[in-house]
Formats: structure tokens, C-alpha cells, sequence
């Protein structure tokens, strides 16, 4: 009986793999990546005054990933963009999103049950890309574990890593945002994914694509789902994180800090020059009075 339902979660493995992507799949990565342009500050302002620079980073949001990727193994950064059906769908999906009448579109995409379906799609899209990358690396560099890292990684989180680029284009800069300094959740999925995928790519890790490919979608899909319906920021690898990092890492030292800070404190304390005395009433008298023999000349 347990090899029988084996066999079956191993053949729903395979199917669940062998599913096209495009259009159905792609078409949701691209409404929800151009829903979190609109989200962005100005974003909106932004079209009405230069579309073209909104078409451009919404390109970015739709297709940072595959430009990265290709600039880390040293191929074409447009490459991707040949892929004419693809990124004529993009411009679809950003046209109607910014422009549509009466904001039709936007509001139907942005009603929650709606949005939570086209999020959980995406993140089948997210998987196949950390999937891919890790194989394409693969069959360049054979034993580049760290390449084939890289390349998943950025496959899976490339328009994040790419956030900072992006901001430029909208006239902004904000390097405190970078996403390496502060990873988000599918940015740190993404990295842990690849992890695996390089593992499983190198037989470290006794399971198949298949398997691993729906395994992580699902944790994918429950997470993501969840934090986009509660509006939660947290991390689903905090407890893990903050269990591990002091242990490997180390923990920052407060005392430390606050010594630094009362030393820098007392040196802006020394360094200020000493406030200008006030003036005397005799000497505000006499000046009330030149004024008013001024005055009478």
C-alpha cells in the first residue's frame, strides 16, 4: 500500500513538472510582479509623465531574472527579449494594469482571492526558474557548485537583486533597500532552493528533479499564500535563523555599540563651539537708540 501511493506521488511529480509554463503560468508572473510596480512609490505618477521608463521597469520586474542570469554566465542580457510572445504578454499585462479604463483590470487582479491564486501560480514559475538555472550552469561548468548557486539564485530572486537598478530608473536612490543587506522571504527561499537543486543536480541528494521541484513549490505556495493573506513581513526561517546565526555567527554586541556611540557623543559634545553670549540691556538700549536718532535724520 505505501509503494503504491509512492508510485502515485511520484507520478503527480512528474505531470506536476512536465506543465507548460507559458501562458497561463507566465501570465500570472507578470501580473503580480507589474501589481508590485504599481505598489511602488511614484510608480503611478511616473507613467502618466514617462511611460516608456514605466515599460522599462516593468520589463525589469517581469524579466530581471533572465537578464542577470545571462550576464553572470557571460551570454546576451537581451537574449530573453526574442521571446516575442512573452514579452508582448508583459507589455499586455502592464498596459492594462497602468492604463486600462476606470482601473478595471487593476481592481479585479488586486481583489484578495483573485490575487492569492495568480501568487501562488508565480511561485510554480519561481521554482522552474531556480530549476532551470541550476541545470543551465550545470551543463556549462560541471563541477561550479558555487556557479550553479548563483545562477539559480538570482534566476529565482533576479528582479529583487536588480531593485536597487530599478530605482534608478524611477529617479530614485535608496541603497539602504539592497536587497542583499536585507533579504526578503523569496529571496532567501530562493537561495536555500538552489541550495538543494545544486545538491540534487550533483547526486548529493538522493531525490528527483521532479520530487524536489514539488516539494518546494508547495512550501513555496503555502508560504507566500499565507503572508500575502495575513499581510505578514515574517520570515517562516526566522525561528531556524535566529536559533542558528548566534551559534555560527556570532551576535551583535550592544554594549559595544552604545560604548561607540557615547564616545562618538562626547566628541560632538567637545568639538561644539560654545553658544554666543547674550546681549546686555544696556547695550540693546543703545542700540534702540541709534536706530531712533536714525530714523530722525
Amino acid at each position: 500500500m505505501e509503494l503504491a501511493g509512492a508510485l502515485q506521488l511520484g507520478e503527480l511529480a512528474s505531470a506536476f513538472a512536465a506543465l507548460p509554463v507559458f501562458p497561463l503560468f507566465d501570465t500570472a508572473y507578470f501580473i503580480v510582479s507589474v501589481l508590485y510596480l504599481k505598489y511602488e512609490p511614484g510608480a503611478m505618477e511616473m507613467s502618466r509623465k514617462s511611460p516608456f521608463a514605466s515599460w522599462l521597469c516593468a520589463m525589469l520586474h517581469c524579466f530581471g531574472s533572465y537578464i542577470l542570469a545571462d550576464l553572470l554566465l557571460g551570454e546576451c542580457p537581451i537574449d530573453y527579449f526574442s521571446n516575442n510572445s512573452s514579452v508582448i504578454l508583459a507589455t499586455a499585462v502592464w498596459y492594462l494594469i497602468f492604463f486600462c479604463p476606470m482601473n478595471l483590470f487593476y481592481k479585479c487582479v488586486s481583489f484578495l482571492p483573485v490575487k492569492l491564486i495568480f501568487v501562488a501560480m508565480k511561485e510554480v514559475v519561481r521554482v522552474r526558474k531556480i530549476a532551470a538555472g541550476v541545470h543551465h550552469a550545470h551543463h556549462r561548468y560541471h563541477h561550479g557548485w558555487f556557479i550553479m548557486m548563483a545562477t539559480g539564485w538570482v534566476k529565482g530572486s533576479g528582479v529583487a537583486l536588480l531593485s536597487n537598478f530599478e530605482q534608478l530608473l524611477r529617479g530614485i536612490w535608496k541603497p539602504e533597500t539592497n536587497e542583499i543587506l536585507r533579504m526578503s522571504f523569496p529571496t532567501k527561499a530562493s537561495l536555500y532552493g538552489t541550495v538543494l537543486f545544486t545538491l540534487q543536480q550533483t547526486h548529493w541528494l538522493p531525490i528527483s528533479e521532479a520530487n524536489l521541484i514539488f516539494f518546494c513549490t508547495m512550501f513555496m505556495i503555502v508560504c507566500k499564500v499565507f503572508m500575502t493573506a495575513t499581510h505578514s513581513h515574517a520570515s517562516p526561517f526566522a525561528p531556524v535563523e535566529n536559533f542558528i546565526c548566534p551559534v555560527f555567527f556570532g551576535s551583535v554586541s550592544s554594549g559595544h555599540t552604545s560604548h561607540h556611540h557615547d564616545q562618538h557623543g562626547a566628541s560632538h559634545e567637545v568639538s561644539h563651539p560654545p553658544p554666543p553670549l547674550a546681549k546686555s540691556k544696556e547695550e540693546l538700549n543703545e542700540g534702540t537708540r541709534k536706530r531712533k536718532a536714525k530714523k530722525a535724520e
